[in-house]
C-alpha cells in the first residue's frame, strides 16, 4: 500500500478515524469464523455515507482491496480482510433515518444494530421479524450482506423478504439506487436481489429501505420433550403436514440440552433425548386453535411431556435458553466450529442420524441444533484447533457433513454464507459453469477486484 494513503483517507474521514497502529488493526483481522486472521494495512471509519463513497472511490483509484465490516459476527470468514487490504467500518453509520408508520417501511444506515432497530420499531406498534442469533450486536448492513435469518424464519422469512430498496456504492464509488418505498416495484433490474447475500463482493451498502409489518396479536410457546430422536423429527413433519406454520420451531439434542441447562439454568429436562421449542402466533383465536393442535400432534407421536408457557416471562425464558445454546456449548472446548448445512425438510431425520454417525466416526463432540421446518441443521463441533491431529478429523468431518447434505438434496449454507470457509466446497453444489458465471459478473462490476476479494467463489 502506498505510504500516502493513510493521509489520503484521513482527509476524507478525519485522522482519528484512520487506524494504523498494529494493535488496533489486529482487532479487525478476524471475525467469528474459525479461520486464520489476516492483518489489514489500515482501518477506516467513515462517519457519513458520503465519506463512505469517497473511501470506496479512493480504494478503487489505487487498486486497494477493501472489506466492509459491521460487527464482525460473520461465521464464514466474510469479513476477514484481504492481504494488504483496508477494513472499512460501518459502526458510525447508525442512524434510523425514517420510520413511516402509514406506508410500513423504514430507512436506515448500515451500521444500525438489529435488536435496537427491532425495539424501536416495536415501540411504534410495528414488527420487524428477522431475528438472527447475533441480533444484539449484528448490524442491518451485515444482515443484508449475508441475508441473515433467525428463529422466526419459518413463518416470516429472512432478511431478503424485507428489503424494499438499497442505496449502495459500486466499485468506482458511484452511488446506485435500487428498489423503492413501495411494496411492488419492477422499475429496472432487481439490483437489490443481487446485492442481498453477496457478502460485500458487488457493492457497498449505504442505505437500506426495509418493509415493516403489524405485530401478531397473540402468541403461545410450547416445549415438547421426547425420549426418542426420531419421534421429535417425525413430529416436525406432522406439524407441517397439518398445515400449521409456527412462528418458530427449534430442535435441540440431549448434548445441547445439558450444556444449555448447565449454563443458563432455564429448567430444561436434562434427561430428554431431544426437545422441540415451538411458538405459534397470530389472532388469539387462531393461536389457541393451533397451539391445541400442536399439543395433540406432539402427544400422538410420542412427546413424554409438554410445557406450555404460562406468560410472556416463561416464553422469554424458553427462547433465551435456545439463544444461549451456542454460548453454552462454546464453554466446553477452546474452539467451536459452527456449520449450517441445510437439507429438504423431509431429510432432517436422515441428516440428524448422519451427524450422530459422523461424530462417532471421527471421535468428535458434535451437538445438534436445528430449525427443522426450514431444514437448517446447525451442528456445533466442539474441538481444540491447537490439537493438529484432532483438527484434521474436524476438517474431514466437515467435508463429510457437506457431502451428506448435498447427497440429500440440500445446500452448504442455509444462512451463514459461503465467505472464505466454504468457497472450496461450492463447486460440489452449484457446478463449474455457475461459478464461472459468478466470476464474470464480479469481474464486470468490479474490474479491479477490490470489493471483498476471495469470498464466495475464491480468487
Amino acid at each position: 500500500m502506498a505510504n500516502h494513503l493513510p493521509r489520503k483517507f484521513a482527509e476524507i474521514v478525519g485522522k482519528d478515524n484512520v487506524l494504523t497502529n498494529e494493535a488496533d488493526r489486529h482487532a479487525y483481522a478476524y471475525d467469528a469464523a474459525v479461520l486464520p486472521p489476516e492483518l489489514p494495512s489500515l482501518v477506516v471509519r467513515p462517519e457519513t455515507t458520503e465519506a463512505l463513497g469517497q473511501v470506496v472511490a479512493t480504494c478503487n483509484e489505487y487498486g486497494v482491496p477493501l472489506t466492509i465490516r459491521g460487527s464482525g459476527t460473520n461465521l464464514s470468514g466474510g469479513t476477514i480482510p484481504a492481504p494488504e487490504g483496508v477494513v472499512v467500518l460501518t459502526g458510525a453509520l447508525d442512524r434510523i433515518l425514517e420510520i413511516n408508520e402509514a406506508d410500513l417501511y423504514a430507512e436506515v444506515e448500515p451500521g444500525v444494530i438489529t435488536a435496537n432497530f427491532a425495539r424501536e420499531i416495536a415501540s411504534r406498534g410495528l414488527f420487524y421479524p428477522p431475528d438472527p442469533g447475533s441480533q444484539d450486536v449484528s448490524t442491518l448492513g451485515g444482515n443484508v450482506a449475508e441475508n441473515a435469518g433467525g428463529l422466526r424464519g419459518l413463518k416470516y422469512g429472512v432478511t431478503k423478504d424485507y428489503v424494499l430498496g438499497l442505496h449502495f456504492y459500486d466499485a468506482a464509488g458511484e452511488l446506485v439506487k435500487t428498489g423503492a418505498r413501495t411494496v411492488k416495484c419492477v422499475s429496472g433490474l432487481n439490483l437489490s436481489g443481487l446485492l442481498v447475500g453477496s457478502e460485500g463482493t458487488l457493492g457497498v451498502i449505504s442505505r437500506i429501505i426495509l418493509k415493516l409489518v403489524p405485530p401478531p396479536k397473540a402468541s403461545q410457546a410450547i416445549m415438547a420433550v421426547f425420549d426418542d430422536l426420531m419421534k421429535a423429527s417425525e413430529t416436525v413433519a406432522a406439524i407441517i403436514a397439518a398445515k400449521i406454520v409456527p412462528a418458530t420451531l427449534e430442535y435441540m439434542d440431549n448434548f445441547t440440552i445439558r450444556a444449555v441447562e448447565d449454563f443458563a439454568h432455564a429448567g430444561l429436562p436434562t434427561d430428554a433425548k431431544a426437545l422441540l421449542l415451538i411458538e405459534v402466533d397470530g389472532h388469539p383465536a387462531q393461536v389457541a386453535e393451533e397451539a391445541a393442535a400442536v399439543a395433540t400432534i406432539c402427544k400422538r407421536i410420542g412427546a413424554v411431556n409438554l410445557q406450555v408457557a404460562a406468560d410472556a416471562g416463561e416464553r422469554d425464558t424458553l427462547w433465551q435458553a435456545r439463544r444461549t445454546a451456542l454460548s453454552a456449548l462454546a464453554r466446553l472446548r477452546p474452539t467451536t466450529v459452527l456449520e449450517d448445512a441445510t437439507v429438504p425438510r423431509s431429510k432432517i431425520p436422515a441428516m440428524i442420524g448422519a451427524l450422530e454417525r459422523i461424530a462417532a466416526t471421527y471421535r468428535l463432540s458434535i451437538g445438534t441444533l436445528a430449525t427443522p421446518a426450514t431444514a437448517i441443521s446447525i451442528p456445533p463441533i466442539l474441538t481444540d484447533k491447537r490439537d493438529q491431529e484432532e483438527w484434521k478429523r474436524v476438517d474431514a468431518a466437515i467435508a463429510e457433513i457437506f457431502d451428506v447434505a448435498l447427497e440429500l438434496g440440500g445446500t452448504l449454507s442455509g444462512e451463514h454464507g459461503i465467505g472464505l470457509a466454504k468457497a472450496r466446497y461450492l463447486d460440489k453444489e452449484i457446478g463449474r459453469p455457475s461459478i464461472l458465471y459468478s466470476k464474470r459478473l464480479k469481474a464486470a462490476l468490479d474490474p479491479k477486484g477490490i470489493l471483498n476479494p476471495g469470498k464466495i467463489t475464491g480468487e
